[in-house]
């Protein structure tokens, strides 16, 4: 499903609220969590990254050992 940078800038300005329902172009969304919006923030963000080309950032994590 395609997304709109509209939708997303909803979705940013109920999360920056405190707000867990989303309205947007006559439909309306109500998330379990503040993380469960942020999830589908950054999946939005991740899957518009795909589609203009650009590719996510990468995360890894370092690890130590003694020995």
């Amino acid at each position: 499903m395609p997304w709109s940078v509209p939708e997303l800038d909803a979705l940013k300005k109920a999360y920056a609220s405190g707000t867990l329902r989303v309205s947007f172009e006559g439909r309306s969304v109500e998330y379990g969590s503040a993380v469960d919006l942020l999830s589908r923030i950054r999946t939005i963000e991740a899957e518009m990254q795909t589609h203009s080309g650009k590719r996510p950032p990468r995360r890894s994590l370092a690890s130590f050992a003694r020995g």
